[in-house]
């Protein structure tokens, strides 16, 4: 690898920092040029001058340094590189980068950056497995953040899990393989719906259902991070924009056909949302009110459109490849089965929501990936995995 690649390494705090060191003679030893930005909380555990002598290079730790921001050098630090690495990267670094915080040189420079961001994560296991952390993972996931690590072992803290900092040899090879990923789906346009879509009842009042719009999200960024140009038509979610995704917000299913039939044409659909399949007749223009000894108003329902049998339609739009998603409580496999013959899609994502799963607005996802080909059972995984899994999978039909 020649010296016009350029790594931007950020050393966090923690004892993990001290492999830091060995990183920066790896990354040398490959010819990568080093830039280094120590946190005040790194400093406790290594020194600027280190970094320095092994990267070779001037190192940064202060976001005020009069002399560096006299050019905005935490913009050009933030533009110039090719990858940044941040290794070790503590629970509070990542919290920090989940919420957006710039206080620091550090979180400054990842959020003013427009280059891809590799995490290698050391903490307790404890902080690890902590809801909190695992949900800004999550949220960094779907903003294209990819991470490496943490292994499982004995820790400095005398506990044992997972939390420990990935060895500098494996950093290197999650490097090299961030700096030379293929990009197979570029010149690919893909469409994913995701989330659920709200009817109104009155103006105050919907119907909807439990989707989170993590497994539509996900989706979407891995496609975005194999090259494909992605239109996301999401319905009202909580979930961070993923990186690099044209997004058009959307309630309702009829808003959503129409944002997914004006993106058109596209080489992939992906019908992740759970749509409403009906909505009310008439929603009334004003809150419905409670009235004493006044019976509760009935609702008449009508069935919303049907937007995956829409795009699956044969025609000069139908996209070469469009996947539906089932979620069943019940009979998974031959309710999805069915659906991909009544729908006329491509690929069923089958996946059971019954409560004790979990799954619907969780974390994690198992499902059961049906075509005409049969079916493959993929293993209970994170969200995002999933959604790097599937991205594969329709690279791999394109290629």
């Amino acid at each position: 690898m020649s010296m016009d690649k350029k790594i931007l390494l950020i050393v966090s705090g923690g004892i993990a920092a001290f492999k830091a060191l060995e990183l920066i003679r790896l990354l040398r030893g490959k010819s990568y040029a080093v830039t280094c930005v120590l946190t005040e909380a790194g400093a406790q555990f290594v020194t600027l001058l280190s970094l320095q002598a092994l990267s070779e290079s001037k190192a940064y730790t202060d976001l005020f340094s009069l002399t560096d921001e006299s050019e905005m050098g935490h913009i050009q630090l933030s533009r110039s590189a090719d990858l940044i690495v941040v290794a070790p990267a503590t629970a509070n670094i990542l919290a920090r980068m989940a919420t957006g915080l710039a206080d620091d040189l550090a979180t400054t420079l990842l959020l003013a950056t427009d280059k891809p961001v590799l995490v290698a994560p050391a903490m307790n296991v404890r902080m690890w497995l902590h809801p909190a952390t695992q949900a800004n993972i999550s949220t960094l996931s779907a903003r294209g953040v990819t991470f490496i690590g943490p292994d499982e072992g004995a820790m400095a803290c005398h506990e044992f899990g997972p939390g420990r900092l990935s060895e500098p040899p494996a950093i290197l090879a999650a490097i090299e393989a961030a700096l030379d990923a293929p990009k197979p789906l570029s010149g690919k346009h893909a469409v994913v719906t995701s989330g659920p879509t709200h009817e109104p009842i009155d103006p105050v009042r919907y119907i909807a259902n439990r989707s989170s719009g993590k497994q539509g999200h996900a989706i979407a960024a891995a496609l975005a991070s194999l090259g494909a140009r992605v239109t996301l038509v999401s319905g009202p979610v909580n979930q961070p924009d993923p990186s690099g995704v044209s997004i058009r917000r959307v309630e309702t299913a009829e808003e959503m056909l129409a944002a997914c039939q004006s993106a058109l044409p596209a080489d992939i659909f992906v019908a992740a949302a759970a749509v409403a399949d009906w909505r009310v007749e008439q929603a009334s223009t004003g809150k419905i009110k409670k009235k004493e000894g006044v019976a509760a108003p009935s609702l008449s329902l009508v069935p919303n459109p049907d937007i995956l049998a829409t795009l699956a339609k044969p025609g000069p739009n139908r996209p070469s490849l469009v996947i539906g998603f089932a979620a069943e409580t019940d009979d998974l496999l031959a309710n999805a089965q069915a659906k991909l013959t009544r729908k006329g899609c491509d690929w069923i994502v089958a996946n059971d929501v019954s409560p004790a799963t979990g799954i619907m607005g969780g974390d994690e996802n198992a499902i059961h990936l049906i075509s005409k080909a049969g079916v493959e059972d993929w293993p209970r995984l994170r969200k995002d995995d999933v959604g790097r899994r599937l991205a594969a999978r329709i690279a791999k039909e394109f290629t």
